[in-house]
């Protein structure tokens, strides 16, 4: 019975512990307190500007809608970029123009006693190429050969302004690997 007693005891006691407020109270108090001298700061809206609309009177002014002007415009810039560099895209194409240079190798050189010709290999396939012959799919076209390189001249638009520009470009004769 004595040991029931202490353990009512004791019992009671934990429940009277939880039941104070551990300094919780003091606590917010003072944000209470803090919330009360504090005043919100709250910035103004600034008031929307007053749209002003404006009559168009499209009888004494330019249609911006009509086709023939872009037609207008379009010729006039068509005629600022022609600068003679652009290809002709009417002739047919050689086999080489279908291959990206990063794919050709130039393999040697071949001199038949006329002509210097070069020898450019795709893949496994080996192709023999002479100047004025066009390759790569930049329009580069072939504007000498000797026993080490082939070069060309590349014909590349600029898609920003529609101008075309010519850059040089080489293929270098690669050493078999032993």
């Amino acid at each position: 019975m004595m040991r029931l007693f202490r353990y009512l005891a004791l019992l009671s006691l934990l429940v009277l512990s939880a039941c104070g407020d551990n300094g919780v109270s003091e606590l917010k108090e003072w944000m209470n307190q803090v919330k009360k001298d504090t005043p919100a700061r709250i910035t103004p809206i600034k008031e929307p500007k007053t749209y002003i609309p404006v009559a168009y009177q499209s009888g004494s002014q330019i249609d911006p809608f009509d086709p023939a002007k872009l037609l207008i415009i379009f010729a006039r810039m068509k005629a600022a970029n022609d600068n003679g560099l652009k290809p002709d895209f009417d002739r047919p194409k050689e086999a080489l123009e279908a291959f990206p240079l990063e794919s050709m190798r130039m393999s040697g050189t071949v001199d038949n006693g006329k002509v210097l010709q070069g020898l450019v290999s795709v893949g496994k396939t080996l192709y023999t190429v002479s100047v004025g012959a066009y390759v790569g799919q930049n329009f580069g076209k072939i504007v000498s050969i000797n026993d080490t390189r082939i070069d060309f001249v590349e014909r590349i638009q600029d898609l920003a302004s529609g101008e075309w520009a010519e850059r040089k470009a080489s293929l270098e004769l690669q050493e078999a690997k032993k």
